[in-house]
């Protein structure tokens, strides 16, 4: 594997895991460990490279159906003091899992190219 998409995921785990790892203060806080630590764990099997092509669609999938219906009515930014805090919490929260997403399914058509690659 391509020593960029190694750093790459990488750098993910660890970022996911500090996604995971601010949540303590939520109230929701055990929700939110699996939900960032999910795409940790995967961005590990990643860079290990074990990373499976249905799972990645699967995950891909998981996260951007959440983030739709998570995105608020009414978006108002990320940053505290612009509007509502529902929406901009709501905001954040969809945005989050949007990333997530988008990264899975960069994994997943990374794993697709190089198993093609292989054959």
């Amino acid at each position: 594997m391509n020593v960029f998409f190694k750093i790459m995921s990488f750098i993910f785990m660890v970022l996911f895991a500090l996604a995971a790892i601010v949540q303590w203060n939520d109230p929701d806080v055990w929700l939110w460990y699996f939900i960032y630590g999910i795409p940790s764990i995967a961005s590990l099997v990643f860079f290990l490279g074990r990373f499976n092509f249905k799972v990645g669609w699967v995950l891909f999938l998981g996260y951007a159906v959440a983030a739709y219906f998570l995105w608020p009515d009414k978006f108002e930014g990320i940053a505290l003091g612009e509007g509502e805090d529902i929406h901009i919490e709501k905001g954040r929260e969809a945005l989050g899992l949007l990333l997530v997403s988008l990264v899975m399914l960069a994994y997943t058509l990374i794993t697709r190219r190089l198993s093609r690659s292989k054959i």
